[in-house]
């Protein structure tokens, strides 16, 4: 990690965080955590296991009514200085249908609550632009953005790539493609995600780790497993 400038003007400098140190870091914390409750790391990670990850670190409220929040609010993080962090996740997640959608906003928050927490604490290394005082700074995160926010959006992006390195952590995947390259006699080469087996592998890895597709699907192209299909056309000439 190294501090940058913060472009959003919310502090003087920010955290710059490589893909690669992201998914390191929460390998090692989901693999810990799976390791001291079970002895073992098996995926997918249960719900209620998600539940409790948050609960250690934060104040969690399952079943928020967001409904006045303005756009598709599905999650939010309040910090205050000095205590431990709020998170907030809509009512509307908790029906059976939508578990996979509570799965990738509880990840999204809890990668707020894990990599920005001390930012609003104050500790010191970036000054920030809000006085040291007891109010609350909030992350409302939409619908929209809990998977595949723009990069501008440092804080949203960052959580998001959290969210798909703890519920399909990195060593795993790899070594996930890696069985599925050898039973489908694939060579070494990025596979495009409309071909038949870009799509096969994006619905094995769905089921794998209980993911949305669309989660699966913006993992495995931050990896670099998958490519958009205009991207191999293009190579092609």
């Amino acid at each position: 990690m190294r501090w940058v400038p913060d472009k959003t003007g919310r502090f003087a400098n920010r955290p710059h965080y490589l893909p690669a140190e992201i998914d390191e870091e929460c390998e090692r914390v989901i693999s810990s955590f799976l390791r001291k409750r079970y002895g073992k790391v098996e995926f997918p990670i249960k719900t209620d296991d998600l539940t409790i990850l948050i609960e250690e670190r934060a104040n969690l409220d399952s079943f928020a009514d967001l409904s006045a929040e303005e756009g598709d609010v599905e999650g939010v993080t309040e910090f205050v200085p000095g205590r431990r962090p709020t998170v907030r996740i809509a009512e509307s997640l908790s029906q059976p249908h939508l578990e996979n959608r509570l799965r990738t906003t509880m990840t999204h928050e809890f990668g707020h609550v894990h990599f920005h927490q001390f930012m609003f604490d104050g500790d010191g290394a970036s000054p920030s632009l809000f006085p040291r005082q007891e109010k609350a700074h909030t992350n409302k995160c939409h619908r929209d953005n809990i998977v595949s926010a723009a990069e501008r959006d440092w804080m949203e992006w960052q959580a998001g790539y959290a969210c798909g390195a703890i519920l399909i952590p990195a060593g795993a995947l790899v070594e996930m493609v890696r069985r599925f390259r050898e039973e489908n006699a694939i060579p070494y080469a990025s596979l495009t995600v409309g071909s038949d087996l870009g799509q096969q592998l994006i619905a094995d890895v769905t089921s794998t780790y209980q993911t949305s597709n669309d989660a699966a699907r913006v993992r495995l192209l931050k990896k670099g497993i998958l490519v958009p299909s205009e991207q191999r056309t293009a190579e092609l000439f």
